[in-house]
């Protein structure tokens, strides 16, 4: 017997209908009493669910009172229900420039639609953030950071991944005092986006195409005020403010350890946050260019790889190895692991 698998569902069967129709179609003429012995059902709900059958056009029924209902051909039955479906899909379409248009009178202000105008409640500020990601066809900039005014869209962020946005996010230890918030961005770090850890972040932030972003205005925890914008300029000063703290912070990894990574950001302090004056060149900043083994060094080192298995990984001894992370240290004006990772990403090394 074919196993039920509430495919169907979406055709307005409940999960028991379901399973007696795909009984129906394996067995052929069946009685209700047979539909009570599978189901484990009474008679009086076993009749109501195939009359239901019967009524779609899913199976038959002769015309004596006992009669057996048998399946009417899914080639036919089927095709007919994904027919009307189809119809009342469309239909919903048909209203979407409407409720758009309403939409935009809605939140408006009064003499056209603004390039930048207030949020003001949390169920609003949390719309505009899964609205923007819909509307993403091919980058995604965010921070973040609490309050939250939204529960994780981990599966989303996945499936706008997997038709092609690039998807960058920047963290704080903050962002990962809520359960399960480490290991879900771990996956997602997994499933494309990039990933970056920095000390601190002014604001939470969200940029998609560079055309419109949504900013907070509050960090309190009790107002949810946000700026939606859409002003070139301000995309423009958002965008470079992105920039710069993304070339300040540690690549976090499948491998990354929370612990050691936690530890190292509270060790850094506010010394590691960026000053934000011109993002473009602080970016672009650095000094002499990174040889390929000081690059494996610092990218395996912000892997979280111990220096026993960083060693084997490159095929050095670990004292040699030690010598030369030390070196690597001093040049680059770090006393811990995260703070030489988010200098070696500002010069460009990784």
């Amino acid at each position: 017997m074919v196993t039920p698998s509430a495919l169907l569902q979406i055709a307005g069967l409940s999960e028991i209908e379901e399973q007696i129709y795909l009984f129906v179609v394996h067995r052929g003429r069946t009685q209700v009493g047979d539909v009570v012995e599978r189901c484990a059902i009474d008679a009086a709900e076993a009749s109501a669910h195939l009359a239901l059958l019967r009524d779609r056009g899913l199976i038959s029924r002769g015309a004596d009172e006992d009669a057996a209902y048998a399946p009417v051909d899914p080639r036919y039955a089927l095709n007919a229900v994904t027919d009307r479906l189809a119809e009342q899909v469309s239909r919903i379409r048909e209203q979407i420039p409407l409720l758009a248009d309403q939409f935009d009178r809605t939140v408006s202000q009064e003499g056209g639609a603004p390039e930048s105008w207030i949020v003001g409640d949390a169920a609003t500020v949390a719309s505009w953030y899964v609205r923007m990601q819909h509307q993403a066809t091919h980058e995604i900039m965010m921070f973040d950071r609490p309050p939250y005014v939204s529960s994780p869209l981990e599966t989303l962020e996945v499936g706008i991944m997997g038709v092609g946005v690039r998807w960058r996010g920047l963290y704080t230890a903050e962002s990962f005092t809520r359960p399960g918030a480490w290991e879900e961005t771990l996956r997602l770090s997994e499933s494309g986006e990039e990933s970056r850890i920095v000390p601190q972040l002014p604001v939470k932030l969200v940029i998609v195409d560079r055309s419109i972003a949504l900013v907070s205005l509050s960090l309190d925890g009790v107002r949810a005020d946000a700026l939606v914008t859409q002003s070139p300029p301000m995309i423009d000063m958002l965008s470079d403010m992105y920039e710069t703290y993304w070339a300040r912070g540690l690549p976090l990894t499948a491998n990354s350890r929370k612990d050691e990574m936690l530890s190292a950001l509270t060790e850094s302090g506010t010394d590691a946050e960026p000053v934000v004056t011109s993002g473009r060149a602080a970016a672009r900043a650095t000094t002499r260019a990174a040889t390929p083994e000081e690059q494996a060094i610092i990218a395996l080192i912000g892997a979280g790889l111990t220096d026993e298995a960083i060693a084997e990984r490159l095929g050095i001894a670990v004292r040699s190895l030690r010598r030369r992370s030390q070196k690597l240290m001093a040049e680059l004006g770090a006393s811990n692991r995260f703070q030489a990772g988010v200098e070696a990403a500002r010069r460009g090394w990784v």
